[in-house]
């Protein structure tokens, strides 16, 4: 469910451009099972989309570009394929000024140090701090998104990052987890002290947007067409889509598959 922030940063900053979105909800949460489950699951959940004629994938997940994104791209190498990773690891270091940065991440996506790996690859003095947060997921797709428990989990996750020092804390922090800017808020609430916040959403969008433009695959007329696949639940989807793109889902752009 959590791509579909990632679905609605592309469809405001590419509103002319068909967009298509499968969501295994099946078989979630992918962030706490292991790299060659959620191979096989991301590489099944392609080729249903290459069934469309999609002419370019975005890997909306962190935890599937985490441990799919080098697979997919031999898998299809027709296609562009997009993770959420790199570009968000390239705007967290242009914003840090430190080079102290804070990754927030499903167990898979923080065990397999994705995001540390592409920071230091830019920026190699960087210090990179990975917290993974499970429980952010549950909540985001229940929509608890303030309030009480939402304040306590996010204590409970960040404090030993409020236990730093001054001078070791970080200045950014990057939502790694697509489930996460909906908690963006309540995150950001969290910190006694000023940080840049990277939305690896937004950060794809714009990734998305230069790839199409470089290779000349921008739709050159108007269409916005928005299509869903869920591998379960329809209904469910539709409902927890709504909090995810703040409007509802037409249940007649919903169609349920099988991988």
């Amino acid at each position: 469910m959590g791509g579909l922030t990632v679905f609605s940063a592309l469809s405001r900053r590419l509103p002319d451009e068909d967009l298509l979105y499968l969501g295994d909800t099946a078989r979630l949460p992918y962030g706490t099972k292991g790299q060659e489950t959620i191979i096989r699951y991301a590489l099944q959940a392609t080729e249903k989309l290459v069934e469309r004629r999609i002419k370019l994938l975005v890997v909306a997940c962190n935890t599937a570009t985490a441990a799919a994104l080098p697979v997919l791209e031999a898998a299809y190498a027709h296609l562009p394929v997009i993770g959420v990773i790199e570009p968000g690891a390239r705007a967290a270091c242009e914003v840090s000024r430190t080079g102290r940065i804070l990754v927030l991440g499903t167990e898979s996506t923080i065990r397999n140090q994705a995001y540390a790996r592409a920071i230091l690859a830019l920026r190699p003095q960087a210090r990179v701090t990975g917290i993974p947060c499970s429980l952010f997921v549950a909540l985001a797709e229940e929509g608890w998104l303030n309030g009480p428990v939402v304040e306590e989990t996010a204590a409970r996750y960040l404090a030993p990052i409020l236990a730093l020092p001054p001078e070791d804390r970080p200045d950014c922090i990057v939502l790694g987890c697509t489930h996460f800017p909906l908690l963006a808020p309540a995150i950001r609430a969290a910190f006694p002290f000023p940080l840049d916040m990277v939305d690896s959403a937004e950060t794809t969008a714009r990734a998305v947007q230069n790839r199409l433009t470089a290779s000349g695959l921008l739709n050159p007329a108007p269409r916005r067409l928005r299509r869903f696949l869920t591998t379960d639940a329809p209904d469910r989807f539709a409902r927890v889509g709504g909090y995810f793109l703040a409007e509802p889902i037409p249940r007649e752009s919903l169609e349920l598959v099988t991988l």
